[in-house]
């Protein structure tokens, strides 16, 4: 009996199922939080869009909200949008006026049962206004 406890036989399975077992955690994880990494992507081109959209208007108005409709139509991110400018009249910019937009969006990683932890993603983009009001 002592000798057959004392054989290393099989140990070699043991080490294998570990192994396995520890490539599944680290895929598992991966699955959760690589789609964070997406999210943060598509928050930057959805900034550069916008403020893309703003600089060629010279305004934040009608174009800029059609833009941010299509681009939370295509990317299934629905940020808080803040503007900060300096306009003229209305919601007109001058030519060279500095635009900054900042947006903010909520990403949960859940860990399957262990519980969700929510990540505040930042996309920040700055433009100029190129047109020029009379």
């Amino acid at each position: 009996m002592i000798k057959l406890l004392k054989s290393k036989s099989g140990e070699g399975y043991i080490d294998v199922v570990i192994v396995i077992l520890a490539a599944i955690l680290v895929i598992a994880l991966a699955v959760q939080v690589l789609p964070v990494f997406t999210a943060k992507n598509q928050l930057n081109t959805f900034a550069d869009e916008i403020m893309r959209e703003a600089e060629i208007s010279g305004r934040i108005g009608s174009d800029v909200k059609n833009k941010i409709k299509d681009m939370k139509d295509n990317t299934g991110l629905a940020p808080t949008i803040s503007w900060s400018t300096s306009y003229v009249s209305g919601n007109k910019i001058q030519l060279n006026g500095e635009i900054n937009v900042t947006l903010k969006q909520t990403v949960d990683i859940g860990f399957f049962s262990f519980g969700s932890f929510p990540i505040e993603l930042t996309s920040k983009a700055k433009g100029r206004s190129e047109v020029y009001w009379k």
